[in-house]
């Protein structure tokens, strides 16, 4: 029989999943680099946010579990510089955005 905690762990190792999954059908079939951009970016925020929590829950120490919280923070950090590079970088290029 599961316990509370990990019935939640589960639900929210699951749910990251979801959203990862979500993110690479968004980077496979947006049009453009700007939306495939927003896409990988707020799943992948999001999806590890969730990833994270259900690790969380399992942990067995607080240390544990601030390694856990610490790496999530670091990797929102780096994607979020990573995004605005990558949308500055396209910007001076001249890539336009996809018009239907």
């Amino acid at each position: 029989m599961m316990t509370t905690g990990e019935i939640l762990a589960t639900l929210a190792l699951l749910t990251g999943a979801f959203f990862f999954l979500a993110g690479t059908i968004g980077l496979l079939r947006f049009p453009d680099l700007y939306t495939r951009l927003h896409a990988i970016t707020k799943a992948e925020n999001i999806g590890l946010g969730f990833l994270s929590l259900g690790l969380v829950i399992l942990s067995d120490s607080w240390a544990e579990a601030l390694r856990v919280i610490l790496v999530w923070i670091l990797v929102v950090l780096a994607s979020a510089t990573n995004a605005h590079l990558t949308a500055q970088s396209a910007e001076r290029r001249r890539i336009r955005p996809w018009r239907p």
